[in-house]
């Protein structure tokens, strides 16, 4: 088994206690996650957009939170070009399937799978021939130099290598810690590098897609494509990539560093997510008795928190989020514009709201809480 693939590397102490912290963390996530709360809604919309965001990013195409959000609802971008606008539709349509097939009672990984996805995440680039295995050679290149970093496997060795990838991932070492496999699933598949574009985007999905089989929590809350999307991530999984993979298809087992790199990536963000959790609670509360200092309406909290955790909110995001008439949100968001939490911008359907200034000083507030985030093999 793996004759012909990346091998699975053995893991070393330090590994096994930053494993064992992830499980810990993810336990106590999925034990929170169990109640349900009224900011639940939002804080997955807020993280799925977020790993959209983080994907993207890496390959050049970046769009606010926000108007991932709005893309995500079926609303047109605030700022985001067309482009950008059909690359983010296309991921958060294979990411959506994701979620579906995680929680599929039947499912089996198979090639046809792995090139429906890559077909959603890239299907309006025709010329690209989305969801068709490559029929030549790949070079992947250093956007800023333009030397080629990596060579792919010679074409007809793909269907080979894919054939495995899906034995491998439907029976090979099912015993390897979920963690671990879906770091190997995302390294196979980028190195064989099957398609024409959208490689590096289907490795992490496939990355999530492991995890969310694992059942243990849904893949917003498992997924590191946000962690990935920060520059300085960015740099350093470019690093690793090249570092392990070397600069052509060369199986071998030595891939500690790059299951050891995502390791810590998922441990900082299930940090990063704890924290968001714990943080959405204490922002909603102290929302929900200053809504009802003023007098309003409590629905009216979704809309203030969705102004305390993005840059701006939509009439549109509030009106569905609370099942209300256009007229009865646009009240609302009026009210709260004139009690000085929200403030508008933009005319008629351009319309938004940012924080207004007592909004503004919750959120200043809040910003002093610094809580670092502790790298776990730097204990």
């Amino acid at each position: 088994m793996g004759s012909m693939l990346y091998g699975t590397p053995a893991l070393q102490t330090p590994d096994k206690t930053v494993l064992a912290e992830i499980e810990d963390m993810r336990q106590d996530l999925k034990y929170r996650l169990a109640e349900t709360h009224r900011w639940d809604g939002q804080l997955r919309r807020q993280l799925q957009a977020r790993a959209i965001q983080g994907s993207n990013s890496i390959e050049g195409y970046k769009a606010s939170v926000e108007d991932i959000q709005s893309i995500m609802a079926g609303e047109e971008p605030l700022d985001a070009s067309a482009n950008v606008a059909k690359e983010i539709a296309g991921y958060q349509q294979a990411l959506t399937y994701i979620g579906m097939l995680s929680r599929a009672s039947v499912f089996r990984y198979d090639v046809g799978l792995l090139n429906a996805l890559n077909f959603m995440m890239i299907g309006h680039h025709r010329n690209k021939t989305p969801g068709v295995i490559r029929p030549g050679g790949i070079y992947v290149r250093d956007s800023g130099t333009g030397q080629v970093v990596y060579e792919g496997p010679d074409a007809e060795l793909v269907e080979g290598l894919l054939d495995e990838l899906v034995l491998w991932l439907n029976e090979g070492e099912l015993e390897a810690p979920s963690y671990v496999r879906a770091a190997m699933a995302h390294f196979n598949l980028v190195k064989i590098h099957p398609w024409r574009d959208g490689n590096g985007r289907m490795s992490r999905a496939l990355q999530t897609l492991v995890l969310g089989r694992d059942r243990i929590l849904t893949p917003e809350f498992s997924s590191i494509e946000e962690w990935l999307g920060e520059q300085r991530t960015t740099f350093e999984y470019y690093d690793v990539l090249g570092a392990v993979g070397r600069q052509r298809w060369s199986p071998h087992g030595d891939t500690l560093d790059w299951v050891r790199f995502c390791l810590r990536a998922h441990h900082m963000q299930a940090q990063r997510v704890r924290q968001r959790l714990t943080e959405a609670g204490e922002i909603w509360m102290l929302l929900e008795e200053q809504v009802d200092a003023d007098g309003l309406n409590t629905r009216c909290v979704s809309a203030l928190y969705e102004a305390f955790v993005s840059r701006r909110l939509r009439r549109s995001r509030y009106q569905s989020d609370e099942g209300l008439s256009q007229g009865q949100a646009a009240r609302d968001l009026r009210d709260l514009a004139a009690k000085g939490w929200l403030q508008p911008y933009g005319e008629t359907k351009g319309r938004y709201y940012e924080a207004g200034p007592r909004m503004a000083a919750l959120k200043a507030d809040f910003a002093e809480r610094v809580t670092p985030l502790r790298d776990p093999y730097r204990a």
